[in-house]
């Protein structure tokens, strides 16, 4: 599964990147996320590691994520794995003629090495699984984007 997603948001890079890499408050940021714990405590960079609740399909969904590359305040690469399916997500925030800025998500999610009836049962609902998973991601890009442009206002 592959997804591309932008969003315009009305507040400068440096204003969105501090949304998007406050982990510690994901979960007041990001209507979605029920509980972060920091898992190696320290700055937004490479190797920060942390685990993420959420609510998808029903069910609680807790991963372990991990920064894979951070080049502030342009871009950066989280990654996780659970049951043998590989994530990544990568963030761009691009300025804007407007001064606002530019949030593109990129997310993929790779089965090969899942067990065969994980990539059975992906084969068969990966429409489904897709569609929940868009929604999600576009209503995390609205969530960061909300917190930037209120914290860009308070400014």
């Amino acid at each position: 599964m592959h997804l591309d997603l932008s969003l315009h948001v009305a507040a400068s890079p440096d204003d969105v990147w501090a949304v998007l890499t406050d982990i510690p408050e994901a979960h007041r940021t990001l209507s979605g996320v029920q509980a972060v714990e920091i898992l190696t405590p320290g700055p937004y960079q490479p190797g920060l590691r942390w685990r993420e609740t959420r609510k998808m399909f029903g069910m609680k969904a807790t991963e372990d994520m991990m920064v894979l590359t951070s080049e502030p305040p342009h871009s950066t690469t989280i990654v996780a794995e659970n049951g043998g399916t590989e994530y990544k997500t990568v963030f761009t925030i691009t300025p804007d003629a407007d001064g606002g800025s530019t949030l593109r998500m990129q997310f993929g999610a790779e089965t090969t090495h899942a067990p065969a009836v994980s990539r059975v049962v992906m084969a068969l609902f990966g429409r489904l699984a897709e569609k929940a998973t868009r929604k999600t991601m576009e209503q995390d890009l609205a969530d960061i984007a909300t917190e930037a442009e209120r914290r860009a206002s308070a400014t």
